[in-house]
C-alpha cells in the first residue's frame, strides 16, 4: 500500500472511530492485521465461548488456530460438512461469550451495514452474543449508506456468491440482480446505527484491506 494511501486510510478511519464511539460502539485502530489479530485476542478471556460468522477477514487473520491453544469452548459452524449439524452450532453460537466477524461496509458516519444469506451472522450482530467483536479492513470504509449497499452488493456478496457455489444472478453476471433465488445471499440487509448495550460491540479498524 503506497504511503499516502495509508496516511488517507487513517486519517478517514480516526473520524469513523469517533463516529463508531458516538454510536456507543468501542473501536480501536489497528496499523496491521497482525496488530488487529492480537487485540481480537487480548478481548477474549480465557473460559469463555467463542464463536465467529463466516468471515474472510478473521480467516485472514489466523485467529482461530491461535484460539485453539487458548483455555477456551470454541463452537466452529464451519467445520462439518453436516448441514444439520452445521445448523445447530449456529444456533448455539447465538449463545456465546464473544463472536468474531467482520462488516460488508461502514460508513464515514459510523453505521455498519451488512447483508447476509443464512443471517446467522447478522443475527449474532443484532442479538445473543455477550460481545461481538468486528474487524474491518480499509477497503470497507465508504462515504455513507447509499454506497455501504451498493458496496455489499456489488463487493462481497459477488465474491461469496462465487467462493459458495451460488447459482445467483451475480455469479453469473458479476452484478447483482436483486434476485430472490434460492441461493440468495442478500435476505437480510441489516443496518447497526446505535449499540443499545454500551461495549457489546467492539470494531477493531485496520490499516490493511480485508476480506470482501
Amino acid at each position: 500500500m503506497l504511503d499516502e494511501v495509508r496516511k488517507a486510510n487513517k486519517l478517514k478511519m480516526e473520524t469513523v472511530k469517533k463516529n463508531l464511539e458516538k454510536r456507543k460502539i468501542i473501536a480501536h485502530y489497528c496499523e496491521t492485521g497482525e496488530e488487529a489479530a492480537q487485540k481480537v485476542l487480548d478481548i477474549i478471556q480465557d473460559n469463555s465461548v467463542v464463536s465467529w460468522g463466516g468471515s474472510a477477514t478473521i480467516n485472514t487473520l489466523g485467529i482461530k488456530p491461535k484460539l485453539a491453544e487458548r483455555d477456551l469452548t470454541t463452537i466452529d459452524p464451519y467445520s462439518t460438512k453436516d448441514p444439520v449439524e452445521s445448523f445447530e452450532r449456529r444456533r448455539q453460537s447465538l449463545t456465546a461469550d464473544y463472536f468474531l466477524m467482520s462488516s460488508n461496509a461502514v460508513t464515514m458516519d459510523g453505521e455498519l451495514v451488512n447483508l447476509d444469506g443464512t443471517s446467522n451472522r447478522v443475527a449474532a450482530l443484532c442479538f445473543g452474543p455477550k460481545k461481538v467483536v468486528i474487524v474491518i479492513g480499509a477497503n470497507k470504509i465508504v462515504r455513507d449508506h447509499e454506497a455501504a449497499l451498493n458496496r455489499a452488493r456489488l463487493d462481497a456478496a459477488v465474491p461469496n456468491a462465487l467462493r459458495l457455489n451460488k447459482k445467483t444472478p451475480c455469479s453469473a453476471t458479476g452484478i447483482c440482480g436483486d434476485c430472490t433465488s434460492d441461493d440468495c445471499l442478500c435476505c437480510n440487509i441489516v443496518t447497526t446505527r446505535f449499540c443499545s448495550n454500551p461495549g457489546r460491540l467492539e470494531v477493531i479498524l485496520v490499516n490493511e484491506d480485508l476480506g470482501y
